[in-house]
């Protein structure tokens, strides 16, 4: 059953130019769900909305069956994380923990043993008399998140919580958020504009584009299947060409495309189904081999431009159909055969992980 609904929301800040455009979302109880997208892309105005620091200009928001449109953020009993973690300076970490408590009333006997279940959550419980200029950005954002679980939210919005932290902390973060999730089975709306954020915690995405959810599916059909060039473009590193549809089979499984430069490829046709349609071709560079054995059935010829070692693969430039920005990633392995600058090589795919688009 839905737990948070958006019907036919709009916002619009001047009266003329709308942020959201007639959003029509749920999500279900216990759900993660992350809104996805570029920044101006609306997802921020979305979960403002949500948390009631912006009202609706038209369409409802419920919270269960109530409607919230006209609530007070701190009447709504929604946890909130934010990217700047937002602690009070001039408060301990018990205290700052507590404030939700405070404000809400709870006697001192009761705030203390909350806080201390919810320091012992995020494994903060040894720095509860600190200041947050005393901790890592690390640390403040386990804290901000304590604060937002300490009076047993039923649902937790995050604003692009772990922004601020650098990359091997904020990978960690993600996988502590998601055990959180899992283990406490509370609702989370999360917001990002990292794709990889999305992909790793999320049980589905919607990805925002000028004010529309232009995708909304679990991480691997959102991988997989790209409805669009948008979502295609957007999520994760793709090749694309742009050709014609010549040839589509009758049970729409595969197509064939001329590319612009001449080259036939076989695909599957996610948004295409009409011969001589303007299509886009989406292919991802981990799903590409040089020197492929004969199952592919899809090969071209290709000549090596550049070559990037990044430890666990290494990342092929070439120039292939007409395309000098198409990129291969081939796994570093010991016994693969060394490449070289301007080599000529055969690159191959199989159809079936090509994928033909609405141009």
């Amino acid at each position: 059953m839905a737990f948070v609904t958006f019907e036919n929301v709009q916002k619009s800040y001047d009266g003329k130019n709308l942020v959201v455009k007639d959003l029509n979302l749920t999500v279900a109880k216990g759900e993660f769900l992350t809104m996805l997208g570029p920044s101006g892309s609306g997802k921020t105005t979305c979960l403002m909305m949500l948390a009631g620091f912006e009202t609706p200009t038209y369409g409802k928001i419920l919270l269960g069956d109530r409607l919230i449109n006209n609530i007070p953020p701190h009447k709504r009993d929604i946890g909130m994380v934010f990217q700047n973690y937002a602690l009070f300076p001039h408060l301990s970490v018990a205290e700052n923990v507590g404030f939700p408590l405070t404000v809400r009333k709870l006697n001192k006997a009761e705030i203390v043993e909350r806080v201390k279940k919810a320091l012992e959550m995020v494994q903060m419980e040894n720095f509860s008399t600190r200041l947050p200029a005393q901790l890592s950005g690390g640390q403040q954002q386990r804290i901000a998140l304590a604060r937002a679980l300490v009076f047993d939210p039923e649902l937790v919005l995050m604003d692009e919580p772990l922004g601020a932290l650098d990359k091997q902390l904020r990978e960690h973060m993600q996988y502590e958020i998601k055990r959180l999730h899992e283990r406490l089975g509370i609702t989370v709306v999360y917001v990002t504009h990292d794709q990889s954020e999305a992909l790793t915690m999320s049980k589905r995405v919607a990805v925002f584009d000028d004010g529309v959810i232009q995708q909304l599916s679990a991480p691997d059909e959102l991988y997989e299947r790209p409805l669009n060039a948008f979502v295609a473009q957007f999520i994760g590193e793709n090749n694309r060409f742009n050709g014609e549809v010549v040839e589509i089979d009758k049970n729409k499984k595969l197509c064939s495309v001329k590319l612009d430069d001449g080259t036939m490829v076989k695909a599957f046709p996610i948004a295409v189904d009409t011969v001589g349609q303007k299509t886009m071709i989406s292919l991802r560079p981990e799903r590409i081999e040089i020197a492929p054995d004969k199952s592919m059935d899809v090969q071209c010829a290709g000549k090596v431009l550049e070559l990037i070692y990044l430890g666990d693969h290494i990342r092929v430039r070439m120039l292939v159909a007409g395309n000098d920005e198409f990129i291969a990633k081939i796994r570093n392995r010991q016994d693969r055969h060394q490449l070289e600058i301007n080599q000529d090589v055969i690159v191959g795919w199989y159809s079936s992980d090509c994928r033909a688009l609405d141009a």
